[in-house]
């Protein structure tokens, strides 16, 4: 093997080309022991004694994570446009697609263990915990406990996602950014309302326990035990459930679904559309509520592609946590306010 070789310049511009062999022949800076004697005398100007040089690692560039990109730097984009940007492959995709099933499992396996625990701490037995899960109006401390539950898993997929197939910033990876223009996210939950309501309007009359959905959440709820439902509602429920469909399953959609290198823009295009029907379909069969399905699917589509526009989820958050008041308003508005 060829001795590896060291320059050092000299006066002049001149170069000495030394052999790190003979610079150090007994190999004793490898050893970490003392470099060999310099001969008496002082260097020669320009030159730097053998003994002084050491060589140095190579350490390659650390990659930014979106969050550290600076100002400007196109940040506020389709996540597909950032190099760098989680999931970076397929490959990376088809693992946090993998996370979000995953991830939803685990959510109803802990939202059941949860209320059930709550049951016992309550001192429900088997019976009465049985007609509570399949009340139309359950207690607010079985609505708090499976919330809880569920989001484990919805917080949980998008965390290990990040730390093992992302950059390891989590907030980074899944876009949890805003900015002062996400406050037209307000306009788009309370619109997302509207829609749903005139799209409904001719068919309302002819389904039954149309209100069910909204009532079954809020459950039995009144006066403080109310307020908490409201609370984990309009803040909680938003930021964790975006956090998974929008942050980690919309994004692994997309990935899978565009084409990769010099793809078209009309197939780029085409790939978008199908990730966000699909996700808001997901979004919409995951609460379980066949009623309102169609609406639920429907404002789950308006979320993913505000999503893939601003390349963040503020807006998402803020226009889901409109959405969900306006409910509890209109919950309030049939009870005659909390009791």
């Amino acid at each position: 093997m060829t001795a590896p070789h060291l320059q050092v310049i000299g006066i002049g511009g001149a170069s000495n080309v030394l052999p790190m062999t003979d610079m150090d022949p007994e190999g004793s800076a490898n050893r970490g022991g003392a470099a060999p004697p310099r001969p008496p005398g002082p260097a020669p100007a320009g030159f730097i004694p053998a003994d002084q040089v050491r060589a140095v690692p190579f350490m390659p560039p650390a990659r930014l994570a979106p969050s550290a990109l600076p100002p400007g730097s196109g940040a506020d984009v389709p996540f597909l446009d950032l190099p760098g940007a989680p999931p970076v492959d397929r490959s990376a995709a088809w693992r946090w697609f993998f996370y979000a099933l995953i991830g939803f499992l685990v959510g109803q396996l802990a939202g059941g263990v949860f209320g059930a625990v709550a049951g016992d701490v309550a001192g429900k037995s088997a019976v009465q915990m049985a007609r509570i899960t399949a009340s139309t109006v359950p207690p607010e401390w079985y609505v708090v406990s499976t919330l809880a539950g569920l989001w484990i898993g919805f917080f949980g997929a998008p965390w290990l996602a990040s730390r093992t197939k992302g950059t390891r910033h989590l907030w980074a990876d899944l876009g949890v950014r805003f900015r002062w223009v996400d406050l037209w996210g307000i306009a788009i939950g309370v619109g997302g309302q509207i829609v749903i309501a005139l799209l409904y309007a001719p068919f309302q009359h002819d389904i039954h326990d149309f209100n069910g959905p909204s009532n079954k959440l809020t459950g039995g709820a009144h006066g403080a035990g109310f307020l908490v439902v409201a609370l984990a509602t309009v803040i909680l429920a938003p930021f964790m459930e975006e956090l998974f469909f929008r942050g980690l399953l919309f994004k692994s959609l997309a990935r899978l679904l565009t084409p990769t290198g010099a793809g078209t823009p009309r197939g780029r295009g085409v790939g978008i559309v199908v990730a966000v029907v699909v996700d808001g379909l997901l979004f919409g069969l995951a609460h379980g509520e066949w009623v309102q399905l169609a609406g639920l699917a429907l404002f789950g589509m308006a979320l993913a592609a505000v999503s893939y526009r601003t390349g963040r989820l503020g807006m998402n958050m803020v226009s889901h946590a409109s959405f969900n008041l306006v409910a509890i308003i209109a919950i309030l508005g049939q009870r005659g306010g909390v009791h």
